[in-house]
């Protein structure tokens, strides 16, 4: 969710009913360098909480550094990630390649447990490989080291997003070790989430990419059934979005980071696709904003209901450099 996960998407996650929400990676390197040209920034807001902060690095040291500055920033737990399956991280000892140097893998979890007093938790894949069982000799000894939960991606970091999660590694996993572990990977509907909760023994689900542009499916999966959003209620989602989008981040990155929202949010048959295919040439948010107003009048009033909602909150506590590395 490296590039998604923003304070905005995370705040809307609560809103919709998230139990927890989460960052996107934080590089222990970014945070010791402050190095602003590649960093962008991580806000935490009041109503975000329980918020996780996730960390990615290959060294203890730094790891555990890392997670005394995001505990000091206000996270309420620290994760950790063995899980990211992108080149730029692997090829520096963190992400997945964690998963294949397990010693280390424990060293990295027993140092940042013991120089935070918050939970600490682990994000996984199963391997590296196809048909790798990685995550099943690493859990246990991660739950030995300190970890508090982990979550389990059952797909190899070579399949990347292909094909589907194997959750009968999930259901291994949780039979393993006595601390909770959340099933993570095609959690898409209600149905599919009460399967797993049903079949695997995972103590929680995490919904990702099936959550972009559709916080409803929150409300979904949380609260049961429910009728599909009007296009004037998805079109003022979009606009509150943007908005609190390009005060996190200012217009010209906001911007740029908008565009693949706009697919999301109108796709499933809401908007005509070459409407989609207009607002991906407007060059300003602000006529981006226009152009939903003129399409969509009723979404004015959605906009102003969230705006008024979102006054009064406490909306940045600290504010730490965040990686800008894919992935995760």
């Amino acid at each position: 969710m490296a590039g998604v996960s923003v304070q905005a998407f995370r705040r809307q996650g609560r809103r919709f009913g998230a139990g927890l929400v989460c960052s996107e990676m934080v590089s222990c390197a970014g945070l010791a360098h402050r190095n602003e040209r590649t960093l962008g920034y991580l806000t935490i807001a009041s109503d975000e909480h329980p918020l996780a902060v996730q960390i990615f690095g290959s060294e203890p040291g730094p790891m555990a550094e890392a997670a005394r500055m995001v505990e000091a920033a206000g996270a309420d737990i620290v994760d950790v990630n063995f899980g990211c399956p992108v080149r730029k991280v692997t090829k520096t000892g963190a992400g997945a390649t964690l998963l294949e140097s397990p010693d280390r893998a424990c060293r990295i979890v027993e140092t940042v447990a013991g120089a935070v007093s918050v939970p600490v938790t682990v994000k996984l894949r199963r391997g590296l490989e196809h048909g790798s069982r990685a995550c099943l000799a690493l859990g246990p000894r991660l739950v030995e080291a300190g970890a508090a939960a982990l979550t389990l991606h059952p797909r190899s970091a070579r399949q990347l997003y292909s094909g589907r999660a194997d959750h009968h590694l999930t259901a291994e996993l949780t039979a393993l070790v006595g601390v909770p572990v959340v099933a993570s990977g095609d959690v898409d509907s209600r149905e599919r989430a009460l399967e797993l909760l049903g079949t695997t023994g995972c103590a929680a689900v995490m919904v990702a990419r099936a959550a972009q542009g559709n916080p409803w499916l929150l409300a979904e999966i949380v609260d049961g059934p429910r009728a599909e959003p009007t296009r004037a209620e998805v079109a003022g989602e979009l606009l509150f979005f943007a908005g609190e989008t390009v005060r996190e981040l200012g217009e010209r990155r906001a911007t740029g980071f908008l565009k693949k929202f706009y697919g999301w949010y109108l796709g499933r048959g809401r908007f005509p696709k070459p409407f989609k295919q207009e607002l991906l040439r407007l060059p300003t948010v602000a006529e981006v904003e226009r152009r939903l107003l003129a399409a969509e009048p009723a979404a004015a009033a959605v906009r102003d209901r969230l705006l008024a909602g979102a006054a009064g909150v406490d909306e940045v506590l600290l504010r730490l450099p965040v990686s800008a590395h894919g992935g995760g």
